[in-house]
């Protein structure tokens, strides 16, 4: 499944902050690597672990990497996510709708 590959991927610290550095666009590998604790060849190693998690792309302009993320690859994860969410609205609303009936004296059996 995607989402436990992204979950993974994404559990590392430190190729956490480089792919959160992505967030506001495409950047080139020293850009990301900039102000890291870890060497831009880390950096590099870290990027490419994201990309083969599908989780960010690549694309070359002369002799320089461009990154970026690919939200595409967050797809399943977000459904995943989502699917928790939804099972918590989905509860909220059964209990809100139990309320209001014994509120108004219609009661539930219980």
């Amino acid at each position: 499944m995607a989402y436990e590959t992204a979950l993974t991927v994404l559990a590392d610290p430190t190729r956490r902050q480089v792919f959160e550095r992505l967030r506001h666009g495409p950047c080139p590998v020293h850009a990301i690597a900039k102000g890291m604790p870890v060497s831009r060849p880390a950096v590099s190693q870290h990027l490419k672990v994201l990309k083969d998690a599908g989780l960010v792309e690549e694309r070359s302009e002369g002799a320089r990497r461009i990154y970026s993320l690919r939200r595409e690859g967050l797809a399943e994860l977000r459904d995943w996510l989502d699917s928790f969410w939804d099972d918590a609205l989905l509860a909220f609303k059964i209990e809100a709708e139990r309320t209001h009936r014994h509120a108004k004296g219609q009661g539930d059996g219980e």
